[in-house]
């Protein structure tokens, strides 16, 4: 069921680096931030109705959602916004056309 999902966040990627190419040399820099699971009110939401509809208590529903972020830990708020900052700063002038992952290691699986 996660087919749309998917083929959204593999559409962003593909339009970032097309963007970064366009806009190279003017200025212009053009990343994605990929995060893993963050504790957001939407995921919070989420883990009652996983509770009941699994049968689980919060932490095994927890537990089930951080079982692919090797770091064992939800990424926060401030984590991918941490790194936006970043991408904005002029340190980051020479990156584009690239996405950052904030995942605890999900991606290095």
């Amino acid at each position: 069921f996660k087919s749309a999902y998917v083929a959204a966040k593999h559409g962003l990627v593909g339009l970032t680096k097309v963007a970064a190419l366009e806009t190279a040399g003017q200025g212009v820099t053009v990343n994605a931030i990929c995060p893993g699971y963050v504790l957001t009110p939407l995921i919070e939401a989420q883990i009652p109705d996983q509770m009941a509809t699994q049968g689980k208590t919060r932490d095994e529903v927890v537990a089930m959602l951080l079982a692919r972020q090797p770091s064992g830990e939800f990424a926060t708020i401030e984590q991918v916004a941490g790194t936006a900052v970043f991408l904005c700063s002029p340190t980051a002038a020479q990156i584009t056309g690239t996405t950052i992952s904030v995942d605890g290691g999900w991606t290095a699986l």
